[in-house]
């Protein structure tokens, strides 16, 4: 894959992990980061989730983590996010991920608006070969939803996070108890919070993802999180009247508040509206799994420890790369280029850099944003509380010509919808600023 030259306003640190080359930072979380990279032996693009071993160890999540790991290496499947390998250092965990080029299918729903049927169900087919076969070996997800499925370039389903607080940690009960997943997505019995099965759990997080595949909204809503809660467990929804007959019986026998009469996936392998245009799915998952660079990572042996390489040095942009004649702002030849998934957009201006981040301050104080600026650097962070936590936005400008910037914002903490509704609201108020929108097209013949 080409390689496109980035420039910055201000000197870049080049990081290698081993044979990984990292790009920028495309997720975060409490104690993880995830950067895009690139394997220097092969130029396969990979996405490395990078855990800090002090704050695993102060969490005392070591073994836990170690152990979900090791099962997250089991998962061979075409439908789930693979993991690579793992590598340590002294100071962190290199977790190496498959990395997944076509997006969520939260943002193709977003932007485009339902589905239609025929390709909600093949997502859901596909889901659910993954489902099983993840609850096969014992693994559960408990946080499935749109943002956890992403899309190929083939346009077929990846589940990614299975196997993070996901092993299955069972009591004498046979039930698992710790709470997870996201309010929306969740079964009736894991909000009662009197013990769960994990898989019936999951199969409930499916129903309600298929039903906004096919509607293009959420079955269970509320803003009060107490009347939320009332609406699940009491199955409260009403299938819009272009569901089919198949697709509304099948969605009311997924979201069965009652888990014991909740449909299971052998069942649902037998419903007529699944298994219409259905495809088994065929590979191999026979191969000898190694464990030894998972507890290699962790250990404390230094022969045993990934070498981190760090080199000061500038890089550059091409703007030929930037600018096409006939699409007008173009990205997609830029390293790291499509491990965005719409957490984070970009526009052009031909505004001094100091100009540009001024005015977007301006712009996000009346909107209840703490600024915090350093040199071209921006973070925006609302101390109200969101869906959520805290909608905290990073922001950059890089120079790709003399007169001419490209700058970035990117969700770095806090709910993806409300990233997006943020930026429509202060990209209003920046008309000043911006000259062209990431994909706006070109209305005449551009300039480079």
């Amino acid at each position: 894959m080409y390689r496109a030259k980035r420039a910055a306003l201000s000197p870049k640190v080049k990081r290698r992990v081993g044979k990984y080359e990292l790009g920028r930072t495309i997720g975060e979380g409490s104690f993880a980061k995830v950067r895009f990279a690139k394997n220097t032996e092969t130029m396969e693009p990979v996405a490395i989730k990078i855990l800090d071993k002090e704050k695993v160890q102060k969490l005392r999540l070591v073994e836990q983590i170690r152990r979900e790991i090791c099962t997250m290496k089991l998962i061979k499947h075409p439908n789930v996010v693979r993991l690579h390998e793992v590598m340590g250092s002294k100071a962190r965990i290199f977790i190496v991920l498959e990395y997944i080029t076509g997006g969520e299918l939260f943002e193709t729903i977003y932007t485009n608006g339902r589905l239609k049927e025929e390709d909600a169900r093949k997502y859901f087919q596909q889901l659910i070969n993954a489902v099983d076969y993840c609850h096969s070996r014992g693994v559960y997800h408990r946080d499935l939803k749109l943002e956890n499925l992403l899309l190929d370039a083939a346009g077929n389903l990846k589940v990614s996070d299975f196997g993070l607080s996901a092993t299955e940690q069972v009591k004498s009960d046979g039930l698992l108890h710790t709470t997870c997943g996201t309010p929306n997505y969740v079964a009736p019995e894991v909000i009662e919070d009197r013990g769960y099965d994990g898989a019936t759990a999951d199969i409930w997080s499916c129903g309600v993802i298929l039903f906004i595949m096919l509607a293009g909204f959420l079955p269970f809503e509320d803003d009060n999180i107490i009347a939320l809660y009332n609406k699940i467990s009491k199955a409260q929804f009403t299938c819009p009247s272009w569901f089919s007959a198949g697709a509304k019986k099948l969605i009311t026998r997924i979201l069965d508040p009652n888990p014991t009469t909740r449909i299971t996936i052998p069942q649902i392998l037998e419903d007529p509206w699944f298994k219409k245009g259905y495809k088994q799915p065929v590979f191999d998952d026979k191969y000898q799994t190694s464990f030894d660079d998972v507890y290699a990572a962790f250990g404390d042996s230094e022969d045993q420890h990934v070498k981190e390489e760090t080199e000061h040095q500038p890089t550059s942009m091409n703007a030929f790369e930037l600018i096409s004649l006939n699409q007008g702002l173009n990205l997609d030849n830029l390293f790291e280029a499509k491990e965005e998934h719409k957490r984070e957009t970009r526009f052009t201006s031909q505004c001094p850099p100091k100009e540009i981040i001024t005015k977007i301050a301006e712009a996000a104080r009346p909107l209840g944003f703490d600024i915090q600026k350093k040199n071209y650097k921006m973070r925006m962070e609302n101390p109200k509380a969101g869906r959520k936590g805290n909608l905290n936005v990073a922001t950059e400008v890089f120079q790709v010509a003399p007169s001419l910037h490209v700058v970035e914002l990117k969700k770095a903490k806090g709910d993806t919808l409300e990233f997006q509704m943020f930026y429509r609201t202060l990209s209003t108020q920046l008309k000043d600023v911006v000259w062209k929108c990431e994909g706006e097209a070109e209305d005449n013949s551009a300039t480079a």
